[in-house]
């Protein structure tokens, strides 16, 4: 149905005033046409339309009479709301014309109201002058009350003192503040001036509040009064010092007086004072102990004082145990580092770590039963710090240096002295010789650092350091007290008398501070010998070694000397000589341990070796004939076989031994085809790659047989296959010089014959 004219002239205001109506009415309407369709979308469901259209209609209903009733509560409060507003709006009205009749009646009253000013001000001055009629007795008694005053401190009636005290200041204090008030400050001066003893006594009673505080720990022992006086008094000018910063309006002068906290400043000036302000005490070891056991006694007696008694006579906010070990740790902290401006000995270093890092802490003095739990100085940081510690650490390191370096060089001179004694050297249970210079060296480094354990790891450590640097640098100055030696036993041979002796102590002595060092180490896992210090026992023992077979070459010279010669070749008694010259010092060898017996055994063997070759080579003997020549070959077998038996009797393994180049070099003599020279060079070369050109020369020339083609073949085949020393190779040959041949004159531009 369309809409007339007039419909849409009454519904289009509507819509613009209300436009959300007529959204929710097509809303409505839309829900409405999708419901219907969606049940009445079959022909048979159009029965039930007149069902569908009851229950609507009553549906409906209900939503009306609902709405209703809610239109007409709402009616109903704005209906209410507009009668309180008129009310409202009436005694607001009547309230306004009785605020109009108060001010015309104030108006007409400003008159009468001048009047009375005049009588305010006599009012004010009144009670000014009564408030000073009342106060004129006491002010005029002032100076007599100072006189009583001062009475009652000479017989140190503190508290009575204090109290008239107080209300002296008192009434000074209210006359300042009224003077204040009204501006009158030229008038202060007068009031200060009457007042003026009132400081003369206060200054008394200090000075007998801070000498009563200053022998708090004596007092609280024998006269706790006394001391509790002193701090209630103390308590008292605090809280009035408190009152007046709170007020803030004016500071009487000498406020505010801040009596607790010189309270804290005395107590810690005196204990710093007796206990750390003492004269200059002994710097040395003992003199440094007896002070150290004095603070520790003092301060653990005067801390139980604290906490048993004087705790009890202080309020709990003065934490006066906190403070005074504060006190004590922090005076403690500072008397230390004066100690150590001290030339300290290595005693009182070691004393002063001690004290300061174990014994500081220990159940003996700041852990003591008698303080725990309520003294714990953990969390005041450490007496010392790290880089204190570590600095006198150092200091201690170098005095023991000092201190070790004296005393291993006495031992060296003892050890010394005692080489050139007219008796063999000392022997074990086993019969090696020995000294008692490693058990004397070791026990001292050990000790040491034994000790260093007591304090800290890092002192340990620095002494382990040091003791292996000092073991180095002593076995380099006893190896030149071996080298002194030796050489005055070559100027004479008979002194020292038992020279091999001592050099075989000197040699177990060395192997025994070989075995020793890696005891040392603080670490048991770690016990590796450092190589700078296996460096100097290797040198030490090379160089007894070398003494040693200095003295087998000086016995064996005369014998070699023989060698080679006709005699010797027809078969003489020379070799059997040299094997009883060896025969000896092996005895002499086996007073040694086994590592160095063996090492002595085949450094002879190589000497011996070296020489017999030394000799063969460097006086060489032709062989004319091949006779002469299957001579020397069966000598030369005769000789290594006896020398090679003897020192495989000694403990010598064939292996071991160097002779070996003899038999290969009888092999190049004995060989019948000279043309044969030149493979079998090729293999001497290969097994023995030390020998030279000359070597292998000479040792044609002793063949006697090998013409200038054959010589000049092998030494090309030499030259094609040049060696290389193989690694752990023991050289026999390179130290074997033999002369060099002359070489022929040639004239100029001429060929060499």
């Amino acid at each position: 149905m369309g809409m007339s004219a007039e419909d849409e002239r009454a519904a289009s205001p509507r819509d613009e005033e209300w436009p959300e109506a007529e959204k929710a009415e097509k809303l409505a309407r839309g829900a409405a046409l999708k419901w219907a369709s969606g049940v009445f979308y079959r022909p048979e469901k159009l029965e039930g339309l007149g069902h569908y259209r009851r229950r609507e209609t009553q549906r409906n209903s209900s939503i009306q009479s609902r709405l209703k009733s809610t239109v007409q509560s709402y009616l109903e409060g704005v209906s209410a709301g507009l009668e309180q507003l008129r009310s409202a709006a009436q005694e607001v009205q009547s309230v306004c014309q009785d605020l109009e009749a108060v001010r015309w009646a104030l108006l007409d009253s400003a008159d009468h109201f001048q009047g009375l000013q005049q009588m305010r001000e006599l009012m004010e001055e009144h009670v000014q002058l009564a408030s000073v009629v009342q106060v004129l007795p006491q002010i005029f008694s002032v100076h007599e009350v100072f006189s009583h005053i001062l009475q009652l401190l000479h017989g140190q009636h503190l508290l009575e003192a204090h109290v008239e005290l107080m209300m002296v200041e008192q009434l000074r204090n209210d006359i300042l503040s009224q003077l204040h008030l009204r501006g009158l400050s030229s008038a202060q001066a007068t009031v200060l001036s009457y007042f003026s003893g009132l400081q003369e006594l206060n200054e008394s009673l200090a000075k007998q509040l801070w000498d009563i505080v200053g022998s708090s720990l004596r007092l609280v022992r024998e006269d706790p009064v006394l001391f509790v006086t002193a701090v209630r008094i103390i308590e008292r000018e605090e809280k009035i010092d408190d009152s007046l910063l709170l007020e803030a309006t004016f500071l009487p002068p000498g406020r505010p007086k801040g009596w607790r906290q010189k309270f804290y400043q005395v107590l810690q000036d005196t204990i710093t004072g007796a206990r750390f302000h003492a004269p200059r005490m002994d710097a040395e070891g003992p003199g440094l102990a007896r002070h150290l056991a004095a603070l520790q006694k003092d301060i653990v007696s005067e801390l139980c004082v604290v906490k048993e008694l004087m705790v009890q006579c202080v309020p709990a906010h003065y934490n006066i145990l906190s403070v005074c070990t504060a006190t004590y740790h922090q005076g403690l902290t500072s008397h230390l580092q004066e100690i150590l401006r001290e030339d300290l000995d290595k005693q009182g270093l070691f004393l002063l770590l001690e004290w300061a890092l174990r014994v500081y802490h220990s159940p003996e003095m700041m852990g003591h039963p008698d303080l725990l739990p309520e003294v714990d100085v953990s969390a005041l940081g450490p007496l010392m710090s790290a880089e204190l510690v570590d600095q006198t650490e150092r200091r201690y390191v170098m005095k023991v240096k000092a201190s070790v370096f004296e005393w291993m060089q006495r031992t060296l001179e003892v050890e010394f002295k005692e080489w050139f004694r007219e008796e063999e050297p000392e022997t074990d249970h086993q019969g090696f010789f020995q000294s008692a210079l490693p058990a004397i060296v070791m026990q001292m480094l050990n000790e040491n650092i034994q000790v260093a354990s007591l304090i800290t790891d890092s002192l340990q450590q620095k002494i382990y350091n040091m003791a292996l640097e000092e073991l180095e640098a002593f076995l380099g100055r006893l190896r030149e007290a071996l080298v002194q030696c030796g050489k005055e036993h070559q100027q004479d041979r008979a002194v020292p008398k038992y020279y091999i002796s001592y050099l075989l102590a000197v040699l177990n002595n060395n192997l025994a501070l070989s075995n020793s060092v890696s005891s040392l180490h603080p670490n048991t896992a770690c016990r590796e010998v450092p190589t700078s210090l296996q460096a100097a026992l290797d040198r030490m023992q090379k160089k007894a070694t070398q003494l040693l077979l200095e003295e087998l070459l000086l016995d064996l010279q005369p014998l070699c000397l023989q060698l080679p010669s006709r005699k010797w070749l027809s078969g003489s008694q020379l070799v059997g000589s040299m094997c009883e010259v060896i025969d000896k010092y092996a005895k002499d060898f086996s007073r040694v341990r086994k590592p160095v017996f063996t090492l002595l055994l085949a450094e002879s063997e190589l000497l011996v070796a070296s020489q017999y070759l030394r000799a063969l080579l460097q006086r060489k003997m032709v062989c004319k004939s091949r006779e002469e020549r299957g001579q020397l070959c069966h000598r030369l077998l005769q000789d290594a076989t006896q020398l090679r038996e003897l020192f495989c009797g000694l403990g010598l393994d064939r292996s071991q031994q160097s002779l070996e180049a003899v038999f290969a070099l009888r092999e190049l003599i004995c060989l019948k085809d000279p043309a044969l020279l030149s493979l079998e060079v090729v293999g001497f070369i290969t097994k023995y790659p030390d020998v030279s050109d000359e070597h292998i020369s000479t040792l044609l020339d002793i063949r006697g047989d090998v013409s200038k083609e054959v010589r000049h073949v092998v030494l090309e085949m030499m030259a094609q296959h040049p060696q290389v020393l193989p690694e752990g190779y023991r050289p026999i040959f390179s130290t074997i010089l033999v002369p060099v041949p002359e070489l022929p004159f040639c004239l100029r531009k001429g060929k060499c014959a």
